[in-house]
């Protein structure tokens, strides 16, 4: 995540925020600008036109807690992260909302993490197989996790923390998060926008395998007994090894975990020592603009350090993870794709 700054007071400011606790300023994450910008609109307001702030809060302010702002002469319309929701719990669901808001939150810090990074966010209401969300509860009915034609369906019970770690341990996952869910499932979405339809399946195949294996035989195949053995040589995590679907969509989620991380490793001046680069020092810079092996050079010990700090609080590692040759191999083609999109976007 970039750093992002109070316009009023210029302190520094989360993602979250909807008020500077500096200054007091009412504030709105634009992703245009990818800035806060100030709303004169009240927590749960939608502005009027002629709002002097230019900006006023997203229509869904207080059904998400939603904190994205769109321009003044369209108040009372969703922003660019709400307007891809397609369907969400009823109003009357109380748990259920509670889990939707919840997985709003996570899914703002998904989408302006796209939108940085230059890949185009088209919603289902724009094209035929535009990108759009389910956020569905399987409190009363089966839910079922996952992606068809550019629509991701998310589970939202996922979102309760004791559902989700009872789920991982069941699994034997080394990490789950809601975050990682929508990372994970958009990777199946940019799988048809920057592979099939950009024109690098025989790369793709090359590098991940043949898709065109039967999907619904290699699911049982993985469910009904462990994951073959070494696959942590060849693959990011277990699921990977599934079908080269999973292994791409895991793939793109652990590019964006990685990217994120580093970028905002960079924002906040974290440094790291390390006898194991030149100098002893790893300071995170702008990923945008290097080779991929060096945004892995700087990631391992960045990863060692935050596992190192995680455990000192008790906690498990925050990235359990081993990056082999072959998976960063995969990363780096999966990164290359990505920069392609966004030397086109800014073209």
């Amino acid at each position: 995540m970039r750093s992002l700054h109070c316009p009023t007071c210029h302190a520094r400011v989360y993602f979250e925020n909807d008020r500077c606790l500096t200054c007091g300023t009412a504030l709105g994450f634009e992703p245009g600008s990818f800035t806060m910008a100030p709303t004169s609109s009240p927590i749960g307001g939608g502005g009027a036109p002629g709002d002097p702030t230019g900006w006023v809060a997203c229509a869904n302010r207080a059904v998400a807690t939603c904190n994205w702002v769109v321009p003044a002469d369209a108040a009372g319309s969703l922003c660019r992260s709400c307007s891809l929701t397609r369907t969400r719990p009823s109003d009357g669901d109380v748990e259920g909302h509670r889990w939707f808001v919840e997985a709003e939150a996570a899914k703002r810090r998904l989408v302006a993490q796209l939108l940085d990074l230059g890949l185009p966010v088209v919603g289902f209401a724009e094209k035929p197989e535009g990108l759009g969300f389910d956020l569905l509860t399987s409190r009363f009915d089966a839910v079922t996790t996952g992606h068809e034609d550019g629509l991701i369906t998310v589970d939202l019970a996922e979102a309760d923390d004791a559902h989700r770690e009872r789920v991982r341990n069941e699994l034997g996952e080394a990490y789950r998060t809601v975050l990682g869910h929508f990372r994970h499932e958009v990777g199946h979405y940019y799988w048809m926008v920057l592979v099939r339809d950009g024109g690098h399946l025989d790369d793709f195949r090359r590098c991940f395998g043949d898709e065109r294996v039967d999907y619904d035989a290699a699911m049982r195949a993985h469910y009904r007994g462990p994951a073959p053995f070494g696959w942590e040589n060849t693959h990011v995590s277990a699921y990977a090894t599934m079908h080269p679907w999973e292994d791409w969509a895991e793939t793109f989620a652990h590019t964006l975990h990685i990217l994120d991380a580093l970028q905002t490793a960079a924002a906040t001046g974290l440094t790291v020592i390390s006898r194991d680069v030149p100098g002893g020092v790893v300071a995170p810079g702008d990923v945008e603009g290097r080779p991929f092996d060096q945004v892995v050079e700087q990631w391992i010990p960045l990863a060692a350090a935050l596992n190192a700090l995680n455990r000192s609080m008790g906690e498990g590692d925050l990235y359990p993870f081993v990056l082999s040759a072959t998976v960063i191999e995969k990363m780096a083609f999966v990164d290359r794709l990505v920069r392609g999109r966004q030397g086109a976007a800014a073209a």
